[in-house]
C-alpha cells in the first residue's frame, strides 16, 4: 500500500479528544507515552495535532486510555477509512450495549504484507468474517485462517496481525468488541 495518512479526520481534533481523555483519567503525557510504547515527543505532536499518527500508534494509545479507536474519531454517518501498514478499515457504525461499546468496520487486506496491531486492553476480541481472498489473522504466534464465507474470532488482549494469503485482496467485516474499562 502506498503511505497514506492512518485517518481522515482532522488530526488537531484526534489531539484535542486524545489530550482530553488522557486528562481525564489523570495520566501525565509521560505516564502514557510510557504505557503505550511510544516516544514522549511523539505523543506530545500526536496530541497537538502537529503530526499524523500510524494506526498502530493509535490503537497503542487508546488501548493504554481504556477506549474503542472510534473516541477518538468523528463519529458515522460519514464513514471513517483508517489506514495501517497493510490494511484500511473503514468504520462503517459504533454501538453500545450495557457495558460494551461496538466498533463495526469494512476491512481490506491487499496481499503481501503484514499489518501488526498492539494489544488492546483487557477484554477487547476482535471477530471478522471474511468475503473474498484468504486471511490469516489473530494472536501473533497463534493466528487463525478464513476463507470466503470462514468466521474467526479471538481476543485481542495480546499483539496481533492480519494478512492476506494468495493473489486476491481480502475483503471482510471486522467488529470489535470493546468492554468498558473502568477508570
Amino acid at each position: 500500500m502506498d503511505p497514506q495518512p492512518a485517518i481522515d479526520t482532522d488530526p488537531r481534533l484526534v489531539g484535542d479528544r486524545l489530550r482530553r481523555l488522557r486528562q481525564a483519567r489523570g495520566v501525565s503525557l509521560s505516564e502514557l507515552a510510557k504505557r503505550a510504547g511510544i516516544g514522549k515527543a511523539l505523543l506530545s505532536s500526536v496530541e497537538t495535532g502537529s503530526r499524523s499518527p500510524t494506526l498502530e500508534t493509535l490503537w497503542a494509545i487508546t488501548a493504554q486510555l481504556g477506549v474503542p479507536i472510534g473516541a477518538i474519531l468523528d463519529a458515522p454517518p460519514e464513514p471513517q477509512i483508517m489506514r495501517g501498514t497493510a490494511m484500511e478499515a473503514e468504520l462503517l457504525e459504533v454501538f453500545e450495549d450495557d457495558h460494551v461499546t461496538y466498533e463495526l468496520y469494512r476491512v481490506r487486506v491487499p496481499p503481501g504484507l503484514t499489518q501488526t496491531s498492539p494489544a488492546h486492553h483487557e477484554g477487547v476480541s476482535e471477530h471478522v468474517t471474511v468475503f473474498t481472498g484468504i486471511l490469516s489473522a489473530g494472536p501473533i504466534h497463534e493466528p487463525l485462517t478464513a476463507r470466503p464465507g470462514d468466521h474467526i474470532s479471538w481476543m485481542s488482549d495480546v499483539p496481533h496481525g492480519y494478512r492476506a494469503h494468495g493473489p486476491d485482496i481480502v475483503r471482510a467485516t471486522l467488529l470489535m468488541r470493546y468492554p468498558v474499562k473502568p477508570i
